[in-house]
């Protein structure tokens, strides 16, 4: 089988995947709405009750919704990353911006906000969506200070762990004070879940990340040229400062944007671009990003379907629990079946 028949084969099977775990996102859930009342509610055809419209379109459809943008965004991320900093390794949580984030809603939760109870109040998920973002921007404005001085890709890898590491030490100074209930509150947020999003802050999701997504393309060349070396890249025209600055900024939009509308979502951002490159076979990024965004959601998809699954009897299970699960398995299979990392 030829180059290119094996991808429109490995591509296809992805669209596949893609809509089936849409579809399972949508149709599984504990109340007992059949195949046609869901589409009944989306499409709105038949009589449907207000039950069903609220669990299908407020519930299930948001949760699908928000699984596709978070996938397409952090997979993006992780494919620049690990480009940038030649790093197999490098991935949405190491440059420590799910730290920032992370870091802002526990200000938020675990403080004299909580106090005062503004938390219990209906703002509780616009309050936090707000200070994820806050605490995002706030690391990516520090690391873009860094990268105008630092010339190595390693050095600001090293600058990203240590503020992940003072965010975690913030983090855990806040838990030492802090009440049981906001404790568990905050952990909670930590796991990552896609059921707190409701259709209207999923739509807003995924256009964002829609229209973040469109630079990348123009970083597809800058992107190959880097692979091979720094040094290539400036003979080539490109100025790899001003280059890892606007990645980095473009990366870490990336990873702010599902982290403050659905918590730290893990191990996707790292597994996907791997993935694709052991499926395709290649490093051309005019290949391993459209495969990143379509393997990034279907994942991503799969995840969120499997952690539906139980949702009669024990809930949904939160997404952070899932993704290794899935994720570990089909990297260990295929490099047990290719034998090698490709092109690091």
């Amino acid at each position: 089988m030829t180059r290119s028949r094996n991808n429109i084969v490995i591509t296809s099977i992805g669209i596949l995947f893609l809509f089936g775990g849409f579809l399972g996102v949508i149709l599984t859930g504990s109340s007992g709405i059949s195949p046609r009342q869901v589409f009944g509610a989306i499409f709105g055809t038949g009589d449907v009750s207000s039950f069903v419209s609220t669990i299908v379109l407020q519930t299930r459809l948001p949760m699908a919704l928000g699984a596709v943008a978070s996938g397409i965004a952090l997979s993006i991320a992780g494919l620049m990353m690990q480009t940038l900093f030649h790093n197999p390794l490098a991935g949405p949580s190491v440059l420590g911006i799910s730290s920032g984030g992370s870091f802002g809603v526990a200000l938020v939760m675990m403080t004299a906000l909580n106090s005062a109870g503004v938390l219990s109040s209906d703002f509780l998920p616009f309050i936090s969506i707000l200070a994820a973002i806050a605490g995002s921007l706030a690391t990516i404005a520090l690391l873009y200070l860094f990268s105008t001085f630092l010339k190595s890709g390693v050095s600001l890898i090293i600058v990203g762990l240590m503020l992940s590491y003072l965010f975690s030490s913030g983090i855990s100074l806040l838990n030492y004070f802090a009440k049981a209930d906001e404790i568990r509150s905050f952990v909670m947020w930590g796991l990552g879940s896609f059921s707190g999003l409701r259709l209207n802050t999923s739509l807003i999701l995924l256009v964002t990340v829609l229209l973040a997504s469109l630079p990348a393309l123009w970083y597809i060349k800058p992107l190959n040229a880097l692979l091979i070396n720094e040094r290539y890249a400036e003979s080539v025209g490109y100025s790899v400062r001003k280059l890892r600055g606007s990645i980095l900024l473009m990366s870490g939009l990336m990873v702010a944007l599902p982290t403050a509308f659905c918590g730290p979502i893990g191990f996707i951002g790292l597994v996907v671009p791997h993935i694709c490159r052991l499926l395709y076979n290649t490093s051309n990024h005019s290949v391993l990003l459209p495969a990143s965004i379509l393997f990034g959601a279907a994942v991503t998809l799969l995840c969120t379907f499997v952690s539906v699954i139980p949702s009669g009897s024990f809930g949904i299970i939160p997404i952070n629990v899932i993704t290794p699960c899935i994720g570990v398995p089909m990297i260990l299979y295929l490099l047990l079946k290719r034998n090698k990392l490709l092109y690091f």
